[in-house]
């Protein structure tokens, strides 16, 4: 049931205390309300923003994968599916301890877009005149439609000290998706889209200087590639592995660049990772490893107690090797930072619409 006035809601162990609206999830109010919360995805997949409920009544919707049937037992809910039904609630969960920009809508003009391959596509923004926005390393943007629905997107250049005028996305275009939006199309052929920016907790930390495992799937390559540049223009010696895994071997577009910084770079190693969902011909072909990337990560390093992960990609992806490096290999749970990309059948048809509207400028 849901409560026809606003909630009070108090987050534990920090004390802090913010309202909910009714049919306001617990997620968004806090964020409204300056209280930072750990999140990403906002859509149930990637189980960030997961809390345990103490007291007072809530009401979860139905899809929520990124919380398993034994959290749920014990009272853990995802805040961005929640929403308070009783006068007050209570909720256990860690804030955020860095202090975030907060986010604002901006309407952004696209500049270029370039394919990459037959599936991914390099498309740059920039602000209006004047504008500047302000982000942390790996931080990224969303894009808003006109139902409200958005989809996130990855930055792949790092911050500036001084603001940011101009973004690199990169999008990937699904075998299947249709076009089938006259709403979107029209926002495209106007060259300007809606961003929310900047969302999100995942982030660089740069206090530790423990070793760095990065995990990348498919375009979840941008954010990591915005750290890895970040690292390399200030400095910063902390050993990294990047495993970048793909689908198929024109997956890895920018490989050179990667490589090239591997050749440069001591403390750097990359490991490129063919899916073993790949055609037979490709793996025939492949002569690199082979499988899931978490597997072959592992199998690299045993023993991961004193390391931090950051893993981009697919709700699977990311919560194969979140259980896997936590409960095998020793890491700890605060090492541990994702972000998950999680393409639905509507983002889908924006995604191709974007993609096939920019390589055949005059199609209608």
């Amino acid at each position: 049931m849901q409560v026809s006035t606003t909630s009070s809601v108090t987050i534990q162990p920090s004390g802090r205390q913010f309202n909910a609206a009714p049919g306001q999830t617990l997620l968004q109010a806090a964020l409204d309300a300056g209280v930072n919360l750990p999140y990403n995805c906002r859509a149930g997949h990637c189980g960030v923003c997961r809390g345990r409920v103490t007291a007072g009544a809530i009401r979860v919707d139905a899809f929520t994968p990124g919380v398993n049937d034994q959290q749920r037992a014990e009272g853990h809910v995802l805040l961005c599916r929640t929403h308070a039904a009783a006068d007050l609630v209570v909720i256990e969960i860690q804030e955020t301890g860095s202090a975030l920009a907060p986010p604002r809508t901006i309407a952004c003009q696209i500049t270029s877009v370039e394919q990459l391959s037959e599936t991914v596509a390099v498309v740059k923004l920039r602000l209006p005149m004047h504008g500047n926005a302000f982000f942390l390393r790996g931080e990224g943007i969303d894009v808003l439609f006109d139902d409200g629905q958005t989809r996130s997107y990855s930055m792949a250049q790092p911050p500036r000290p001084h603001g940011m005028v101009a973004f690199e996305l990169h999008l990937q275009h699904r075998p299947g998706a249709r076009f089938a939006d006259s709403e979107f199309h029209a926002e495209l052929t106007g060259k300007t889209l809606r961003i929310h920016a900047p969302p999100g907790t995942y982030f660089l930390r740069e206090a530790s200087a423990k070793p760095l495992v990065l995990l990348a799937g498919g375009t979840g390559f941008a954010s990591i590639k915005a750290a890895l540049r970040y690292l390399q223009e200030t400095g910063v010696k902390r050993s990294a592995t990047l495993y970048w895994q793909g689908h198929a071997p024109s997956d890895f577009r920018m490989r050179e660049i990667v490589e090239q910084w591997a050749a440069e770079h001591s403390n750097f190693h990359f490991v490129p990772v063919l899916s073993g969902q790949a055609s037979s011909l490709d793996l025939q072909a492949w002569a690199g490893r082979t499988g899931s990337i978490h597997d072959v990560a592992q199998q690299d390093l045993i023993d991961l107690s004193g390391h931090q992960v950051y893993a981009c990609g697919s709700p699977a992806m990311v919560s194969a090797a979140r259980r896997t490096f936590i409960e095998e290999c020793g890491l700890g749970a605060g090492d541990f930072f994702s972000k998950t990309i999680v393409p639905t059948p509507r983002i889908l048809r924006a995604i191709s619409a974007l993609t096939t509207l920019f390589a055949h400028p005059s199609a209608p």
